[in-house]
């Protein structure tokens, strides 16, 4: 399968080519709006750049991931939507949710697949949950808590976009940027929809623009609680930061520390550690994921709607934080 990665400059960019390589995706050409930057990515990874985004139209991949500028996103993937093109559309895909809600209707109209990569889905603790409840094994949801916090907004800056943090353009901060990781798994968990019960965002140590820390107490139809914490307070410029991923149901607790994962059941007694798979590869699940759905023409498994959700759900937050 043939890929092109629109978007060089994008701080998952590596992360992604990584993923293609790893599941076999033949690289078609590297693009960005900054042909520079392209060019040198292109060129230590030695593969084809290309120079004009109509080009990678005009002859096709059997998918492009597409990448970069808030401002600039949507309108490119307006056209690869109406020129028939499956769309992996990395996030921020859009500076508000109206415009991405835009899309997703123009992608409903052309009955278009366009996955969002949201590589947490694939952890181990949320496939094992998965496994259980596809066995009839897991039981209701109790509570869950769904953290992420990595290190200082300035790290943006040194990947080269400081627009991450400026909220005209990103939409806001940790909530938006990292807390939307938590957010989907909420709503994917979730039995009926989502009240907001309790909502903190602040900016705790560094003074930017943005929150630098922000704590979701949400709660579902049936009364089980979720917890979505998200922050740049972690005191470390190196990627990653503190991670935990729980699930607890009436039969099972799931933890991912993401360096380790175990899942305990009630029934049989029995507390296991689960495969590992770091956060940062993670893309590699949900890529190979993507292709398979792609090749079974199945719909993705984390679509644009489910973006959407997500995104109007941290609108909420915001809002009622007076944000």
């Amino acid at each position: 399968m043939k890929i092109v990665l629109a978007g060089s400059s994008h701080w998952h960019a590596e992360m992604h080519l990584d993923a293609a390589r790893f599941c076999g995706a033949a690289i078609a050409g590297i693009w960005d709006e900054d042909a520079q930057l392209s060019r040198a990515f292109a060129t230590r990874h030695h593969l084809p750049f290309i120079t004009d985004f109509a080009k990678i139209l005009s002859g096709p991949p059997d998918a492009i991931l597409l990448m970069g500028h808030p401002s600039t996103v949507p309108a490119r993937a307006r056209t690869v939507i109406e020129a028939g093109v499956p769309l992996i559309l990395e996030k921020p895909a859009a500076s508000s949710t109206a415009a991405l809600a835009a899309l997703s209707e123009l992608a409903r109209q052309h009955q278009a697949f366009v996955s969002v990569p949201l590589p947490n889905r694939f952890g181990p603790a949320a496939t094992a949950f998965e496994r259980l409840r596809s066995q009839g094994r897991a039981g209701a949801v109790a509570h869950c808590h769904f953290r992420l916090v990595n290190g200082p907004p300035q790290r943006y800056a040194a990947d080269g976009v400081a627009w991450v943090v400026d909220p005209a353009i990103g939409g806001g901060g940790a909530l938006r940027n990292l807390g939307i990781h938590g957010v989907d798994a909420a709503l994917g968990l979730a039995t009926g929809g989502l009240g907001l019960k309790t909502v903190s965002i602040e900016n705790r140590i560094h003074r930017a623009p943005v929150e630098d820390h922000a704590l979701l107490v949400l709660e579902d139809a049936a009364g089980a609680l979720f917890v979505v914490e998200a922050g740049y307070t972690f005191a470390s410029m190196r990627p990653g930061g503190d991670f935990e991923w729980r699930i607890v149901s009436e039969n099972a607790t799931l933890i991912d520390y993401g360096e380790r994962a175990f899942c305990a059941t009630l029934d049989d007694g029995a507390i296991v550690e689960l495969p590992i798979e770091l956060p940062a590869t993670r893309y590699r699940l949900c890529m190979s994921d993507t292709l398979d759905r792609l090749a079974r023409k199945a719909p993705p498994a984390t679509s644009i709607e489910d973006y959407v959700a997500a995104m109007s759900l941290i609108d909420a937050a915001y809002e009622k934080a007076g944000r």
